[in-house]
């Protein structure tokens, strides 16, 4: 019997970073949450986790900050979940992967699951804030069968961009971010605690050490203005361990050559659970701006480097969030834009359970169709022959996404010996993009 009839549902999640994993395991849940056991009549989920094998595998301690629980969760190889995608049954795949990486595993799984008509129902989408690389991310992602939109603002730009080049946009589909929620804010929430400043640090916005050793600069002084309230420095991973995106500098090598007063403190943890306590959350453009916003609590886009595409904090231009350091200082709280809030996902008035209604419908109706056409991406070797060749080959696939002549299988598990290589081969390359690298690039900028 095919997984689909059944009242239960079994999803796929493939991810590669700690952040993907948590969008990627928090979406497959609300896409099916419909499933439901006839004997609990409580949803019925099994989540079988995929990390896909590179710079940015998470640890154990990233994996337990995230705080999403799979039933199964293995290391794999493109190769290696590709083999295991073609004998599984599983009703939904979520891709939660880099651009290139989902264009890679469409490729892949064409290939793989070719004759079959009964597959799972392939998801992607974006993490967070689409500030950067809108059309070639997009058109990396197309070919899945709903490329999930977190606002009505992303899904207009995401249907302009499919129907600019000619590619079907019937993906597209609006959702929200998956893991607001939380709390209301309250202003006399705990009386007796101190009025708690959060700083979102975000590992590659900004780079430079300049700008950087600025933020925290900024972050001491106000610290220092305002000592009854609590400030804290919110990290995102502890030195040596790759998030999302690379940190070449991080915060708290910077905060070693510092005095830090007494009522500063660096903190690491689930952002929920920091933003439970949190009074003012103050980024550059961390999606957790709008985890903040959801929650009602003031938010603060900062200016102070200027607002620009590159640290994506043009992206909250009408929000009503943007302001300096100094306005800070001075007490001042923004009042968000509602408007611009709505647009955004950010379903403040208790509307966001519904946000996923939709998507959960187009789940339920192509897996009730029985049987699905073939994955169809808008880049082909015929559309894109300068371009797909190289994203396949850096999965190991061949350019009609077959696996290229020894790419590591799944035939076995890997002995102690392979298990040990792969170890040491993981760590020195993640040595040499953390620290031998930015080495290299700053001696060329000499």
């Amino acid at each position: 019997m095919p997984a689909s009839a059944k009242k239960s549902r079994r999803i796929a999640v493939l991810a590669d970073s700690d952040t993907r994993w948590k969008w990627g395991a928090l979406t497959a849940n609300r896409l099916v949450s419909a499933g439901v056991s006839p004997d609990s009549g409580e949803p019925d989920i099994r989540l079988d986790g995929y990390l896909l094998r590179g710079r940015a595998t998470p640890t154990a301690r990233q994996l337990e900050e995230v705080g999403v629980r799979a039933d199964r969760l293995s290391e794999v190889t493109a190769a290696e979940f590709l083999r295991e995608m073609a004998r599984e049954p599983y009703d939904v795949l979520v891709l939660a992967l880099v651009g290139g990486g989902v264009q890679a595993m469409l490729h892949g799984l064409a290939h793989a699951w070719q004759g079959r008509t009964e597959r799972p129902v392939v998801v992607t989408g974006y993490v967070g804030v689409v500030y950067e690389k809108l059309t070639d991310g997009l058109l990396l992602r197309h070919g899945a069968d709903l490329v999930l939109a977190n606002s009505r603002q992303d899904a207009d730009r995401f249907r302009a961009v499919y129907e600019g080049v000619g590619a079907d946009a019937s993906s597209v589909t609006e959702v929200a971010l998956p893991f607001l929620g939380g709390a209301a804010h309250s202003a006399d929430r705990k009386k007796d605690d101190p009025y708690t400043v959060v700083f979102a640090a975000q590992p590659s916005v900004p780079q430079s050490r300049q700008d950087r050793a600025y933020l925290l600069d900024r972050l001491i002084r106000h610290a220092r203005r305002h000592p009854g309230r609590e400030v804290l420095l919110k990290l995102r991973s502890k030195p040596g361990e790759h998030t999302t995106h690379i940190e070449e500098l991080p915060y708290q090598k910077l905060a070693q050559r510092k005095d830090l007063p007494a009522n500063l403190r660096l903190v690491y943890g689930n952002m929920g659970e920091v933003l439970d306590r949190t009074d003012l959350l103050v980024t550059v453009s961390s999606t957790a701006a709008l985890e903040s916003l959801h929650r009602r609590i003031p938010t603060v886009v900062l200016t102070d480097l200027g607002v620009r595409e590159a640290y994506g904090n043009h992206h909250f231009v009408g929000s009503g969030c943007l302001a300096s350091w100094d306005q800070l200082d001075d007490g001042y709280e923004p009042e968000p834009d509602p408007r611009w809030v709505a647009r955004q996902g950010v379903a403040t008035g208790g509307t966001y359970e519904a946000a996923f209604d939709g998507a959960r419908q187009r789940v339920d109706e192509l897996l009730g169709a029985g049987e699905l056409p073939p994955l169809k991406p808008y880049y082909t070797p015929v559309t894109a022959p300068g371009y797909l060749p190289g994203i396949l080959a850096r999965h190991h696939l061949a350019p009609d996404g077959g696996p290229l002549p020894g790419a590591p299988t799944a035939d076995r598990a890997p002995g102690p010996v392979r298990r040990i290589f792969r170890h040491a081969a993981r760590g020195a390359y993640r040595h040499g993009v953390q620290r031998v690298a930015p080495v290299i690039r700053r001696m060329g900028e000499l």
